[in-house]
């Protein structure tokens, strides 16, 4: 299923030739990709930037060898897979990449390595929140998809008529669970009755296991499906295959699922790293860290397909205005589904509060533990 995954996907991103890692004229853009280029997900989503980026006048894109998915970088227990990492970011450095994407999430110890090498460099990474270590010129980036995700619970609590919306999670971080409370809060908006079953894989891009999740799901009653994984292909696939409704997250996935799909929560890194390329090819500061939603434009919703009913989509277009008009989704008083008040009434958290990144919880109204 991965393959004809993959083989699919490489249709959607416009034909784009590998530069030889060598030495070229002009603003070379390096990226670095930790698993599939090509996953319908978060790899993809960077990917669509990369393609956008290279269209730029005098910027030459260079794209390392594909990486195996590891959750081993950096740990020492991989040696292959951290071999091919170290090597690939030394051959964009060679090329000449006066800054360097790399799709690592979070304090990778390889991109920390390089910018220490090659200070000249540019190089930025996904995390959370600023890094706490920032060797020569390592900067960091976020987008707020939890603002997604909301918007996805907002139509699936429209389109559900069993009231059960299924996610299929990752490992239980603080973003993945802001997701799956953001989700519940947006279903709750439009149906106080809809609650969010949750399952956590254990991993990022599994297709047997996450396919088994889905299905899980969906034969505990669950009507609608959404997830935070990296290659989102095999949930939204297997909801289709069993007549039911998805919501994407990442990138665009409407084409897995002609029929049952909503929307979805998008990534869009192109306004953003337009922007630092043009600031570290015009000699700017790069800032330490960037983030933002759809204000920003670093979010967008997934156009609606034909799982999406007009009320779905009149009520998701509303919540989309008012994401934009930075309306806030965690307003208390809030409880988890452990019964423990997690936000006291009359507090509100925006959408780039600290605490939110650091959600330890599921609300109540979510239907699961954290492992």
């Amino acid at each position: 299923m991965k393959r004809r995954t993959l083989l699919a996907a490489s249709a959607l991103l416009s034909p784009l030739p590998r530069a030889p890692l060598a030495q070229a004229a002009g603003f070379t853009v390096g990226f670095v990709y930790i698993g599939p280029r090509l996953d319908w997900g978060w790899n993809q989503s960077h990917a669509v930037a990369a393609t956008t980026l290279a269209r730029l006048p005098g910027v030459r894109l260079v794209e390392a060898p594909y990486l195996p998915e590891s959750t081993d970088y950096g740990s020492g227990r991989d040696d292959a897979a951290t071999r091919a990492y170290a090597s690939a970011l030394g051959g964009l450095s060679a090329a000449g990449a006066g800054i360097v994407f790399s799709t690592a999430f979070d304090n990778d110890p390889f991109l920390r390595t390089a910018a220490r090498r090659h200070p000249g460099i540019a190089f930025r990474q996904a995390s959370l929140l600023p890094l706490k270590e920032r060797p020569g010129r390592l900067g960091s980036q976020n987008a707020l998809i939890h603002q997604g995700h909301y918007v996805n619970g907002v139509a699936a609590g429209l389109s559900t008529r069993s009231n059960r919306l299924g996610f299929v999670a990752g490992l239980p971080l603080g973003a993945v669970l802001l997701n799956v409370n953001a989700f519940l809060l947006g279903a709750r908006r439009t149906n106080p009755q809809a609650r969010v079953h949750v399952t956590f894989t254990g991993g990022w891009e599994d297709a047997t296991r996450d396919a088994a999740a889905t299905n899980a799901l969906i034969d505990a009653g669950c009507d609608v499906i959404t997830c935070h994984l990296d290659a989102p292909a095999p949930v939204i696939a297997t909801a289709e295959s069993r007549g039911v409704r998805s919501c994407g997250h990442a990138f665009d996935q409407a084409p897995l699922a002609p029929r049952g799909y909503i929307t979805g929560a998008e990534y869009h890194w192109t306004a953003m790293f337009r922007g630092l390329v043009e600031t570290c090819r015009a000699g700017g500061v790069l800032p330490d860290f960037v983030t933002g939603g759809y204000a920003q434009d670093y979010v967008r919703s997934s156009p609606f397909a034909a799982g999406a009913s007009p009320e779905a989509i009149a009520a998701a277009t509303d919540a989309i205005a008012a994401m934009k008009e930075g309306q806030p989704i965690f307003i208390g008083p809030l409880d988890d589904n452990r019964g423990r008040r997690v936000l006291p009434a009359g507090t509100v958290l925006d959408a780039t509060a600290e605490a939110l990144q650091r959600t330890d919880y599921l609300l109540d109204g979510v239907v699961g533990t954290i492992p």
